[in-house]
């Protein structure tokens, strides 16, 4: 299989995932029993374009984009260490495809994937580049919280 008929098939097998969990409503907020409080979101919220991600610093004190990539495989490793990190703190968690979302990734000097960017009141506060442990990351996270 080619390079691009893997990646398109990730692609799809994403997007499946994203319209099952829409149906599922597991993207509504505060129907989860793991949910944090404070209406925070307590799994990653997909962000397309900088309007997704400035509603999502809007409406959340503390918030960690995370600007990944589906072909990277640091990314593919840090995936669960977020989703831990989205339901058990709370910060809301941004999902950022820096390939879909060129210039958002631009904007916040995205130059190697992962990186992370943790924002409190708006702005960015912290940057974490390449894969991180659940250990660093939650005490980042915590800090602002």
């Amino acid at each position: 299989m080619t390079d691009d008929a893997e990646l398109a098939e990730i692609r799809e097998q994403k997007l499946a995932e994203l319209q099952e969990r829409a149906a599922d409503g597991r993207f509504d907020e505060g129907d989860d029993e793991t949910d944090t409080g404070a209406g925070t979101p307590d799994v990653p919220q997909s962000v397309d374009g900088a309007a997704g991600l400035d509603s999502l610093l809007e409406a959340h004190d503390v918030v960690l984009a995370d600007f990944y990539a589906d072909w990277c495989g640091p990314c593919q490793m840090l995936e669960p260490v977020v989703e831990t990190v989205a339901a058990e703190t709370d910060a809301a968690v941004a999902k950022v495809d820096v390939d879909a979302n060129q210039p958002l990734a631009a904007e916040y000097g995205v130059r190697g994937v992962p990186t992370l960017v943790l924002f409190a009141d708006g702005q960015p506060v912290e940057r974490l580049v390449g894969a991180q442990d659940e250990s660093r990351l939650r005490t980042t996270v915590e800090a602002y919280t």
